[in-house]
């Protein structure tokens, strides 16, 4: 089946989880500098705006988290530790800051290219393991912050595909026990026994 480009409104929702949820099995594809890549999402978490102590939304409005209070379906890089370009969906509408974070995804097309960006010998489980080689991989930069998810540069698709009943599970997010009780909230979602997923299951 075709890709078929989910349209700003599916990114409108109110339910951040929903979402990300939702968001396992369609395909992310970038065409950046006429290099296109692509790869099926397999690991997403969910993050509920000024609400959720894990979000950077969290203490409000900044030059950084702007583009979050912005409209659904654009994208969020920001740069973690210095080093990884971490691709984030705003989701909802203008002035409610959700987001979703892509961890993990299966390479499809542009496999070559994945490889000179993440300076890997071959294609093996690690290639799109972790949201830091997603956004390696895949050629986010924190320059892209606020493109929207409608092409040609950017876009998420569904191609038809779907895993089968029970095969997606749930867990608490990754990373981010400075958030209290918000950090056990169950807004990660994966593709059980994927050797592709980051993090073990809880």
């Amino acid at each position: 089946m075709p890709l078929k480009p989910l349209p700003l409104s599916f990114y409108e929702h109110p339910d951040p989880v929903h979402l990300a949820y939702a968001l396992i099995g369609k395909v992310l594809v970038t065409e950046f500098k006429g290099e296109r890549t692509s790869g099926r999402i397999i690991e997403t978490e969910a993050y509920h705006g000024s609400q959720d102590r894990a979000s950077h939304a969290y203490k409000g409005r900044t030059k950084r988290t702007e583009v979050m209070f912005g409209p659904g379906g654009r994208a969020y890089v920001y740069l973690c530790y210095g080093l990884h370009q971490m691709f984030n969906i705003v989701t909802n509408v203008e002035g409610v800051a959700h987001a979703i974070l892509v961890r993990a995804l299966e390479p499809l097309e542009g496999i070559d290219v994945m490889l000179r960006r993440t300076g890997k010998a071959k294609a093996d489980a690690t290639l799109t393991r972790g949201p830091g080689n997603v956004g390696k991989a895949l050629g986010f930069h924190t320059s892209q912050c606020g493109l929207a998810l409608e092409g040609p540069e950017l876009l998420i698709a569904d191609d038809g595909f779907r895993y089968p009943a029970g095969a997606i599970a749930v867990s608490p997010r990754i990373g981010v026990a400075y958030a209290g009780e918000d950090a056990l909230l169950p807004y990660r979602f994966y593709v059980q026994g994927h050797p592709s997923v980051s993090g073990r299951p809880r």
